[in-house]
C-alpha cells in the first residue's frame, strides 16, 4: 500500500469517528445529559471515545455549526446557553419562518407524508414522558417542513430547535401532562388545515402555537431558568 492510499484511508477513518462522535454527543445533549453552560473538555472526550484529539475537535465544531456547542477560541467548548432575551428573540424568528417552511412544505407534501404526521401527532397525545414528548414533538414539527425544499431555512430552524432544547425540556416539565391539552388542541388545527391543503390556515395556527409557547417561556423563565435541566 502506498503511502498516498494509506493517509487517505486514515483521513476516511477519522472522517468516521469525527461523525460517530458527533452523533453520540448531539444525542446526549438533546437528551439532556448536560446543562446549559457545562464545560465540554476535548481531552476527557477523547478518552472516553478512545480516539485523539483531532476527531473530537471535529465533532465539536458540528455540534457548533447545529447551535448546541459554542467554541471560545484559547478556551474551550461549553454546551450553548440562551438568556430570556435570545430565547425570545428565536421564538419570535421561529413565528416567522416555521409558517413559511410549512407552507412550502405543504405543496409538495405526499399523502403519505401528511398520514404519518397524523400519526405523530396522535403519538404526542398519548406520550407519557417528558422526553418522549419531546422527541415525538420535534420529529412531527420537521417532518411538517421536510417537503419545502429549501436546505438553508430547514438548517436554520433546526438550530433554533436545538438552541432552544433545554428550555423545552424545563417548561414540559412545569407543564406537566395536564398542561400538554392546549399543545394538542393546536397540533389539530393545523394538522386540519393540512389535510385541507389550506396554507392560510396552517400558518396562522402554526405561528399562534410558536407565539403563545414563547409568551408561556417569557412568563415563566424565573422558574425555566433555574432549573436544573436548564
Amino acid at each position: 500500500m502506498t503511502a498516498e492510499r494509506s493517509g487517505d484511508r486514515k483521513d476516511r477513518n477519522g472522517v468516521v469517528r469525527s461523525l460517530a462522535i458527533t452523533a453520540a454527543l448531539r444525542a446526549e445533549i438533546l437528551a439532556g445529559a448536560y446543562v446549559p453552560g457545562a464545560r465540554l473538555r476535548q481531552e476527557e472526550l477523547a478518552e472516553r471515545y478512545r480516539t485523539s484529539r483531532i476527531p473530537v475537535r471535529e465533532a465539536l465544531r458540528n455540534l457548533e455549526s447545529e447551535g448546541l456547542v459554542v467554541l471560545v477560541p484559547n478556551s474551550g467548548a461549553w454546551i450553548a446557553k440562551a438568556d430570556i432575551t435570545e430565547c425570545a428573540e428565536i421564538y419570535k424568528v421561529r413565528e416567522r419562518v416555521e409558517p413559511l417552511a410549512l407552507s412550502e412544505s405543504m405543496a409538495r407534501m405526499d399523502e403519505a407524508t401528511i398520514a404519518r404526521l397524523f400519526d405523530l401527532a396522535a403519538q404526542i397525545e398519548a406520550s407519557s414522558g417528558v422526553e418522549e414528548f419531546l422527541r415525538l414533538d420535534r420529529d412531527f414539527h420537521l417532518l411538517s417542513y421536510q417537503a419545502a425544499g429549501m436546505p438553508t431555512l430547514l438548517a436554520t430552524i433546526e438550530r433554533f430547535w436545538n438552541t432552544t432544547q433545554h428550555y423545552r425540556r424545563a417548561y414540559s416539565r412545569l407543564i406537566g401532562k395536564a398542561g400538554q391539552w392546549v399543545i394538542h388542541a393546536e397540533h389539530r388545527l393545523i394538522m386540519e388545515a393540512v389535510r385541507r391543503r389550506d396554507e392560510v390556515d396552517a400558518e396562522r395556527y402554526l405561528a399562534s402555537h410558536i407565539r403563545r409557547t414563547r409568551l408561556q417561556l417569557q412568563t415563566n423563565w424565573h422558574v425555566i431558568s433555574s432549573s436544573p435541566l436548564a
